[in-house]
């Protein structure tokens, strides 16, 4: 074959090689940014190995998932009792137009004894509450108030982490917790930013931590003020 034959294959221009460079850039951007947003959800679920405890909080919120996680895990055996905390609602404003409010405790209530918990062993928490803080200081306080000195708390799983630092700050050194996430809740930690939900409860998770790390200073609403 002639010499003049021979054909080189020569290298991309470096113009040529940009698109092909900032495509792979894009790429390993999209990978890096998936995985770290997958262990942020994963990041917020610490939970503690079950243990018996003297009584059980099902915390507000998560209707009827956390509910039905408390019912597990009382059906297990590792608690007597199961306190269900009693949220802040318009019952006074209805009142006012004639219309009897049915709250979210009593809800709870429901779905834990429809679970097979018996009636006698499900009491609604005295005082109302605005937020996890709250929910807190009172679960402590009536534990002291009772003797009892450990706590299984059962909410939802990206919750937990969140729970457990309020927990450290507000409950003392004398009291034991054991945190637990409901298993029915359906939270898709591993694609969390595809519906509003579950955005909604990351962020909020991540915005109530950053207070706390920062002392604190966004205090809970009252309600009807």
């Amino acid at each position: 074959m002639p010499a003049d034959a021979i054909t080189h294959t020569q290298p991309p221009s470096p113009k040529r090689r940009r698109p092909l460079i900032a495509l792979a850039l894009l790429v390993v951007l999209a990978i890096v940014t998936v995985t770290l947003a997958r262990g942020a959800a994963h990041w917020l679920v610490r939970p503690d190995p079950l243990a018996h405890a003297d009584v059980l909080v099902v915390l507000s919120g998560g209707l009827p998932y956390r509910a039905e996680g408390a019912a597990d895990v009382y059906q297990q055996g590792y608690t007597p009792l199961v306190w269900v905390s009693r949220p802040a609602g318009p019952q006074e404003e209805l009142a006012q137009i004639g219309v009897h409010y049915i709250g979210e405790e009593e809800y709870n209530r429901e779905a834990i004894v429809h679970r097979g918990v018996p009636e006698s062993a499900v009491q609604i928490l005295p005082e109302e509450i605005e937020n996890t803080e709250q929910e807190i200081e009172e679960i402590s306080r009536l534990m002291r108030r009772d003797g009892k000195r450990t706590v299984i708390i059962v909410t939802s799983p990206e919750h937990t982490r969140r729970v457990r630092a309020l927990w450290n700050r507000f409950a003392g050194n004398d009291l034991t917790l054991i945190v637990r996430g409901a298993d029915e809740d359906p939270i898709d930690l591993d694609h969390w930013w595809r519906n509003t939900r579950d955005v909604f409860s990351v962020v909020r998770e991540y915005l109530g931590l950053l207070n706390i790390w920062i002392g604190l200073p966004v205090r809970p609403h009252t309600h009807g003020a």
